[in-house]
C-alpha cells in the first residue's frame, strides 16, 4: 500500500472500467480525487459507491476534448483543493476499422477524444504543477501503441502518439519536479471499451478477447484492477526515478 494522504488527483474516464479502478485505488490510499466523465449517469453511480465506502472523491462532467471545459474543471479543482499532484490521461475510444473501413469522422473522433483530450488535460493542469515544482502524470497508451495491430488503424495511431507525448512531457517536465509515464494495457476485461471492441469484433466474424485469451502467456485477460495496481506504483515514491516510460500491462502478451 502506498500513502497519498494529502494528494489532489484528478482522474478522466473514471466512470467505468479502468478510470474507475484507479480512482477506487487512490482514493483508498488516501486522495482526494477529481472524478471526471461525460457520462453523467455512469459517473454519479461509481461517485455514490467510492463516498460510500469512505473515499474523499468529486465529480465533474467533462469532455475532455473542449479545453475550455477542461481548464474551467481544472480550476474548480484548485480553487476546492488547492493544488493538483495527479493527473490520470485514462478518457478514450476506439474501433475496430482499418484504412478500407474506417470513416474519417470515427477517426478524427478517436484522435481528438485520445490523443486531443491527453494534451487538453496536461496542457491545463501542467502550469499549477510547474508551479508548485511537483506532480506526477500517468497516460493510459495500450500495447496497441508499441505495435501495429490489424483493423486498428486510429486506435494505433491514437495510442503511439500518446507514448510519443509521453516522452517528449517526461523529458521537458523533468527539470521542474514533474514525472510522466504512461502504461500500456493489453486485453482488459469488464470495461465498456472491451464490450463495445467485442461487439464490433463479432459483427465482423474475428474473435473476441476471451476467444484469444488462450494466446496471453498468464492465460487470462486483464482487470481493471491491474491496470491501477501499476498506476498507484508509478505515482509512489518508489517509482521516483522513473519517467518517460510505457510500462505493459499484457499479462506477457506483449514485451517490448
Amino acid at each position: 500500500m502506498y500513502d497519498y494522504q494529502g494528494n489532489v488527483a484528478i482522474v478522466t474516464g473514471a466512470a467505468r472500467g479502468i478510470g474507475r479502478a484507479i480512482a477506487k485505488r487512490l482514493a483508498a490510499e488516501g486522495c482526494h480525487v477529481a472524478l471526471w466523465d461525460n457520462n453523467s449517469e455512469a459517473l454519479d453511480l461509481t461517485f455514490g459507491d467510492l463516498s460510500a465506502a469512505g473515499g474523499a472523491v468529486s465529480r465533474a462532467v467533462i469532455d475532455v476534448t473542449d479545453l475550455a471545459s477542461v481548464r474551467a474543471g481544472v480550476a474548480d479543482v484548485i480553487k476546492s483543493w488547492g493544488r493538483v499532484d495527479i493527473l490520470v490521461n485514462n478518457a478514450g475510444t476506439g474501433q475496430v476499422a482499418s484504412i478500407i473501413d474506417d470513416r474519417p469522422e470515427d477517426f478524427d473522433f478517436t484522435m481528438r477524444l485520445n490523443v486531443s483530450g491527453t494534451f487538453n488535460c496536461c496542457h491545463a493542469v501542467v502550469p499549477t504543477m510547474v508551479e508548485n515544482k511537483s506532480g506526477r502524470i500517468i497516460n493510459i497508451s495500450s500495447w496497441f501503441g508499441k505495435v501495429g495491430r490489424p483493423s486498428s488503424l486510429a486506435y494505433n495511431a491514437s495510442k503511439f502518439a500518446i507514448l510519443g507525448m509521453t516522452q517528449s512531457m517526461g523529458l521537458d517536465l523533468a527539470a521542474h519536479g514533474i514525472r510522466v509515464n504512461a502504461v500500456c494495457p493489453g486485453a482488459i476485461a469488464n470495461t465498456h471499451m472491451r464490450k463495445v471492441a467485442d461487439e464490433q469484433l463479432v459483427a465482423k466474424g474475428l474473435p473476441t478477447a476471451a476467444e484469444r485469451a488462450h494466446t496471453i502467456p498468464l492465460g487470462r485477460l486483464g482487470e481493471p484492477e491491474d491496470i491501477a495496481n501499476v498506476v498507484a506504483f508509478l505515482l509512489s515514491d518508489q517509482a521516483s526515478y522513473m519517467t518517460g516510460q510505457g510500462i505493459n500491462v499484457t499479462g506477457g502478451l506483449w514485451m517490448n
